[in-house]
């Protein structure tokens, strides 16, 4: 059994395909099948079951590929505290992050640092926030920067920013008003959220507790997977919504969004990673540039 095997292996047992592995991994559909069925054949195992056109991992495959992961993820260790010796001149990371951290804080971050340290391949995943913890408890991600609340023993989690919300619906959507919006009011506006276990649905969730409503009392009218979907649907006056100020900027000053007035908390970007992990010279100089942007210190950690 080689890395190369359990690599292939990973690929297409996450994406259930043959070919979608092959090309994301620049290999030939007959190397690919070839790898999997040299495992199958060496073990006396079935790994997949064929079901026409697609492929299903066996419970034996579902077995042996939280193995096969964690195999890969020490050998990616492995060769990180090599390149680390060779003193930021080559080497990888990967980073996972929410959405809103994704696409509207963390690029410019990653821009900056590829043009310090040009030698060290970035490689950016994104999921909600509970997939992102996973990523980094697992190892499938060396740092994890989300905007939700993290409960997990195992992850040091550092504030690294600030994010501002507001409430938002299309011009001629609300009537035109001064004063706060009420609660009775938040009742009645139809909602646009965002998926369970993402940080921006947690904030929308916290906020209406806060006022006394429950998600019972809401009429939530379409549940979304991205900001942008979320964004879109309420500039087309589908309802109301609480964003990040990052992602309604634009349509806020063009006049496709307006605000509502309604008081609500600011919430933290963190910064999440496995505490038991080695911790390199280019998670370490990620994290100082983290700093540089923030204007936190660079010792603000929180570990819980």
């Amino acid at each position: 059994m080689t890395l190369e095997q359990l690599r292939i292996f990973v690929a297409v047992a996450e994406r259930e395909h043959v070919t979608k592995a092959a090309g994301d991994l620049n290999l030939t559909q007959s190397a690919v099948s070839a790898a999997v069925s040299a495992l199958e054949n060496r073990y006396a195992t079935k790994l997949f079951d064929r079901v026409g056109r697609r492929i299903e991992l066996t419970e034996a495959g579902r077995t042996f590929l939280s193995e096969a992961r964690a195999v890969l993820a020490r050998a990616r260790a492995a060769e990180t505290v090599l390149a680390d010796l060779a003193g930021l001149k080559r080497g990888s990371l990967t980073l996972a992050a929410s959405q809103t951290v994704a696409n509207y804080w963390l690029p410019a971050l990653m821009h900056r640092y590829r043009g310090i340290y040009p030698g060290i391949e970035l490689r950016l995943i994104i999921g909600n926030t509970e997939a992102v913890a996973s990523m980094v408890h697992d190892g499938l991600a060396d740092l994890g920067f989300v905007e939700g609340a993290i409960d997990d023993p195992v992850l040091a989690i550092k504030p690294v920013g600030d994010d501002e919300l507001v409430l938002v619906v299309a011009p001629g959507y609300w009537q035109e008003k001064k004063a706060a919006v009420s609660s009775a009011e938040l009742k009645a506006l139809a909602w646009v959220v965002r998926e369970q276990g993402s940080g921006t649905r947690a904030i929308f969730e916290a906020a209406m507790t806060d006022l006394g409503l429950r998600l019972a009392d809401l009429n939530i009218v379409l549940e979304m997977p991205s900001n942008e979907a979320v964004r879109t649907a309420v500039e087309d006056g589908a309802g109301a919504a609480i964003l990040s100020k990052l992602v309604v900027g634009s349509s806020l000053k063009s006049g496709a969004l307006v605000a509502l007035d309604l008081a609500l908390p600011k919430r933290q970007f963190l910064a999440l990673r496995h505490k038991e992990r080695y911790l390199t010279k280019a998670e370490q100089e990620l994290y100082r540039l983290v700093d540089e942007a923030s204007g936190f210190p660079s010792g603000t950690q929180k570990s819980r």
